[in-house]
Formats: C-alpha cells, structure tokens, sequence
C-alpha cells in the first residue's frame, strides 16, 4: 500500500508535542510492516536538518496558487528513520516557515493554508498517486476539502483521506477569506455550512471540514473518542462527530520501542529489563546524584511534561507540595507557554530551593527525561482531559508506576491495582476520577501505603507495567485495516 502522511511536525526533525512522535512512530512502523510510506512537512528554519538523511540540495520547483498570485516553493528530499520525507520551503516575502518557530505566528492559519496546498500540489507535479492520503490535525484539515472540490477530478480522484484528531481542543477557526485564498471560491463550494463554525458566526472550522470530507476520521485513543462525541470535550463539534460516528473511530497511539528501551537507553547509566528490575534501582541511586536529592528510603514522584491547564497543573502544584510534607520526594521536569504559571513555578523552585527531597528542572531536557522515568519509582499524570498521553506508556516502560486521572487515554492504559476490573496481570498503576485535590491526595495516600506497606504488590504493579504492550504493532495494524476498509480491499 502507498501512504503519504500530511503534516506539520514529525519527530525527531521538528517537534512540538505527541502529534510528532505519533506522525513518526506510525510511519516507522507501516514501513516495517512492508508499505510505502512517504511524509509531506513544512521545510521550518528552525528544524533539525542535522536529522534529516541525504537531504538534497536540488529540489522539486512547485508554483503554488494562492492568495490570486502563484508563490513559488520547492521540494527537498530526504531521509528520517527510514521514511522519505519531503520538505516544502516557501520563497514568498511572508517567509512563511522562516518564523524560528514551528507555531505561534498570528498568520499560522494562512501559513498552513500555503502548506496544503503546496502539498497537493506536490503531488500533481511529481506524479504521484498514493492510495491513501493521511492527514493530522487542523493544520492539514484542509487538505479534504481542497481534494473534494479544487481537484475533485485530478490524479487524486482515486485517493481515500484518511483523517486524524490529535488534540480537539484546536480546530483551526478561521475567516472565509482563507478559502479565497486557497482557491475554494464561496460560490462553487455549496455545502459552506459544513464548515461553518458553530460558536463563532461568519468563520470557517478546518477541523470540522476535515471530519466532514475526510473518507475516515480517528482520534488517538477509544475513550477520547466517545468522550467528544458524547460530552463537551468535543468542544463544539459534538454533533458533527455524531452525525459521522460511521466513520469516527479511536485508535490509542503507540511509542516507538526502539527508542524508549530500559534494555538499550543510551541516556540512563544502567540498562534493565522486567528480569533483572533490581537494577532500575541504580539509576534512582543516579538520579538523585544528578539532582543532588537525599539518599533516602522514600519514593521518588515525578511529573514529565508541559504544564499548563490541560495537564491539571493546579493539581501539580498541590500535589508538589502534599508529597513532599507526606514524606515522598519530588522532581519536575517541564516548563510552561503560560508566563503566568512558569513564573509561578519558578517562584516555587526558588522557595523550595533548600529543600534536599525535590527538584524542580523548568525546562525540555530529553537525556534528563529519560533519567527520570528510569530512575522515579512513580509518575504523575492529572490531566483535565488527555487525548491519548504518551507519558504513561513511555512510564510503563521503565516499571515507573503511573497515576493517573481517568480520561481519554489514560483511562485506556492505566488499570489500577485494587479498583479496576482487568484481570490481576493487566492491573498497572494507580487512577483517580474527581478532579479535586481531595481526589488525588486520596490516589497519593493509597500509592504511598503501596510502596511503603505492600513491597511485593508493588513490584507486581512494575512488572505488569513493564509486560503491557503498548508499540505501535497493534495500533498500525487497526490503521491498516482502516485503510482497506477505505479501499474496498
């Protein structure tokens, strides 16, 4: 089967959140599985070309129409983890990728307009045909509509659209004006009120249009997948949802295995596996050299990841401070987009500087992450809602027990010991459902007494962590029939 994936990021070569490693790991994985798979990305300024194999330096010339002018762009080949990857560069006065970020531009809808088009584009030019065309978040939302009405009868006519949500929460609200733009006159486009936005009169939803057009649409984890159709974290396109459930399918995401080996991390001083997990207890030992926390006997509680509203940082913060006048130590790693919340933090680091059972490191760190997961004993994950959470799964892996609140992915991940209905083996954490701090003192309490009280359960709950499989071989393999499905295959 040829696929082509449609993308703003991917993993390792510009990465701004799961949405990367998701594009990656798939892609990584349908070409094991013997497919063809070629990804399509924005050639950013800011991108680690270092990454990027046998980039050529002739390229593909493509003359994009947009805004009423052409703007010329080219094409750049090469390799990432195996995949071939095409890398669109604008020459246009707006540098549309020459920003020195990936997002956050006040013109970002107008850029990744550019960019899907240029994509389709690309395609007619170079000549190819792939069989299905997958497409992630609002960034490419556009790409279906522009494929069932700009080039309904070109070489694509015979492409299937497979679409994906990554995070509902952005939907891409836009002026009709970006469809002027991109060559999707109002007057032939008689079904506008399939993009209309619901909760802002006179814009478009690209998010909406992509569900609406796409031939299939998935979100990244079953329970994420009811919970936007049938509550408000559909954020307003409930409804749409419902009315495609046919086609509207959760599919949980995987992580790469190869990279986030205990057996082969390069990153961590001791290699380990579920068989000899003692010595997951050398690179605790190693962790709090690096952070210079106490050698004590008390467990380590660690928070990996961005902190803002979505991830429940208010629970964080409370959390922080309970597990540490409880008699656990804590280490963050993480940093915020919101200057309120990282000043907050900062403050925190400061007051809490002396104290020699806690480290607060407010930054991205990845060699420092993957010292914590190896060397924490427990993994916090309060989330507000959470898509899929890759942060559990790569936990899991290193036998660093999670806790959890149940939603979207990590209500299908993390089965806890005593109040899940899993069979015993498949009991792999701790999870809470209130979002209240009475709710995750009472998940901390109930962990702590574990690690402390109930050694042999607890080391049950690392090792049926360690055993749980969450690769992306199943989850590429649910896509893959997607695809067929599609097809008529």
């Amino acid at each position: 089967m040829y696929i082509v994936m449609i993308a703003s990021e991917c993993a390792p070569v510009s990465k701004v959140g799961g949405l990367a490693d998701v594009v990656d790991g798939l892609s990584c994985e349908l070409l094991r599985k013997g497919h063809n798979v070629e990804i399509i990305l924005p050639y950013y300024d800011c991108m680690n070309v270092s990454l990027v194999d046998n980039i050529q330096s002739n390229s593909v010339e493509v003359s994009v129409p947009f805004k009423g002018k052409q703007i010329a762009c080219s094409v750049h080949t090469g390799i990432v983890r195996g995949n071939t990857c095409y890398f669109v560069k604008s020459h246009s006065d707006e540098k549309y990728f020459e920003r020195g970020n990936f997002y956050g531009a006040a013109d970002d809808d107008e850029r990744f307009a550019l960019f899907s088009v240029a994509a389709v584009e690309f395609l007619g030019k170079a000549g190819k045909q792939p069989d299905v065309i997958h497409c992630h978040d609002w960034q490419t939302a556009l790409i279906p509509v522009l494929l069932r009405y700009k080039y309904k009868n070109s070489f694509l006519s015979k492409t299937k659209l497979c679409y994906t949500i990554h995070n509902i929460k952005h939907q891409g609200k836009v002026s009709h004006k970006l469809l002027d733009m991109a060559g999707l006159s109002l007057s032939a486009f008689p079904e506008l009120d399939a993009m209309a936005d619901a909760s802002a009169p006179g814009y478009m939803n690209l998010m909406k249009g992509g569900i609406v057009y796409s031939d299939y649409v998935t979100t990244v984890s079953p329970k994420y997948a009811t919970e936007t159709r049938t509550s408000n974290l559909g954020e307003g396109l409930e409804s749409v949802l419902s009315a495609h459930a046919s086609k509207y399918e959760g599919i949980l995401n995987g992580i790469e295995y190869d990279i986030w080996s205990p057996e082969k991390d390069h990153n961590i001083p001791v290699n380990y596996s579920v068989d000899n997990i003692e010595d997951k207890y050398k690179n605790k030992d190693e962790l709090r050299k690096k952070l210079s926390l106490r050698n004590v006997f008390k467990p380590i509680l660690a928070v990996v990841g961005r902190l803002d509203a979505q991830k429940g940082v208010h629970l964080i913060r409370h959390s922080l401070l309970y597990s540490l006048n409880k008699g656990m130590q804590f280490v963050l790693l993480g940093s915020s987009p919101d200057k309120e919340i990282d000043e907050y933090f900062h403050h925190l680091k400061h007051y809490l500087r002396r104290n020699s059972d806690c480290s607060l490191s407010l930054s991205y760190d990845e060699e420092l992450s993957h010292l914590i997961y190896a060397g924490s004993d427990m993994i916090l994950i309060p989330s507000l809602y959470e898509p899929c959470g890759l942060t559990q799964l790569i936990a899991m892996r290193y036998g660093t027990v999670p806790i959890v609140r149940n939603t979207g992915g990590l209500s299908d991940t993390v089965f806890d010991i005593e109040l899940s209905q899993k069979p015993q083996t498949q009991r792999n954490g701790f999870a809470f459902e209130e979002f209240s701090y009475e709710a995750i003192e009472s998940v901390l309490t109930r962990a702590q007494f574990v690690w402390n009280e109930k050694p042999y359960t607890f080391r049950e709950i690392m090792t049926n962590a360690m055993k749980s499989d969450y690769s992306w071989t199943l989850s590429a393999d649910r896509y893959l029939g997607i695809y067929s499905k599609m097809l008529g295959r």
